[in-house]
């Protein structure tokens, strides 16, 4: 496990018509740490993620995950290191059962045989689904919460140091929105966790990055960006609902970054 698993320096980022998605980005994360990535529809949030195992390559600045940097040959080894988990799971769900999904990854990497085995058993027993009952099930026939812990149990297959989620509390129901929260509690992985549900957030991740056109805008407490009502609202972000009630204390106001 390496010290600093992702270290963002002065990352800029324009799209081919010119829209500036990030503008000089920098932050680091540490081993087993646990950020929430908020921000208002068009912050940069994806765009940001995409860079972190390469699907984007950065304009200008740098990214270094483990002891690498984010370019060109180093891509293999990168994405191998960072499990990127999609918002909707149909993106990552694509075999004809499970226990082919979750071996897809390790068995392009080459594993077979019992090796390949336990990588999927370990994957799977991590997420909480038994092996026995959902291999052979089809990727087609499964509830919202279940696809979600399948498409991290093949994200897991790879054994990263690092996940990155995209909404991971998305078109959940409240039980296995629930499950989920306990789910991403138990992995003792570094995790980046950009999300809209900032309850979620709140309970999760005891540090928040706050994105803002492009740039960061806060980097720390969670609860005390939570709390603060103003400066949320004044980047289209509002407070979690479990802050709005009475009897919760508001806790002290964020620092703005400049």
């Amino acid at each position: 496990m390496h010290h600093n698993p992702i270290t963002v320096n002065n990352l800029s980022y324009a799209y081919p018509d010119g829209t500036e998605a990030l503008r000089e980005i920098s932050f680091s994360i540490a081993a087993t740490e646990r950020v929430a990535l908020i921000g208002a529809n068009g912050s940069g949030k994806s765009t940001l993620q995409l860079h972190l195992n390469g699907i984007l390559l950065p304009q200008a600045g740098e990214i270094i995950v483990g002891e690498l940097q984010v370019k060109l040959e180093n891509l293999q080894a990168i994405r191998n290191f960072v499990g990127l988990v999609f918002q909707n799971p149909d993106d990552q769900l694509f075999m004809p059962t499970v226990g082919e999904d979750v071996a897809f990854g390790p068995k392009n990497l080459g594993l077979r045989g019992l090796e390949l085995r336990s990588r999927v058993v370990n994957a799977m027993m991590a997420v909480g689904l038994d092996v026995d009952i959902y291999s052979s099930r089809s990727t087609e026939a499964l509830s919202g919460g279940e696809k979600k812990r399948i498409a991290i149990a093949g994200v897991l297959a790879m054994q990263p140091q690092i996940l990155v989620f995209d909404e991971p509390s998305a078109q959940l129901d409240p039980r296995s929105r629930r499950q989920l929260i306990q789910l991403l509690q138990s992995l003792p992985l570094t995790q980046l966790i950009a999300t809209h549900d900032l309850d979620l957030a709140l309970e999760l991740c005891p540090r928040t990055i706050v994105l803002s056109q492009g740039k960061v805008v806060y980097d720390g407490s969670t609860t005390a960006v939570m709390g603060n009502a103003e400066f949320l609202l004044d980047h289209a972000l509002e407070v979690p609902l479990s802050y709005s009630r009475p009897y919760c204390l508001i806790a002290d106001a964020p620092i703005q970054l400049n």
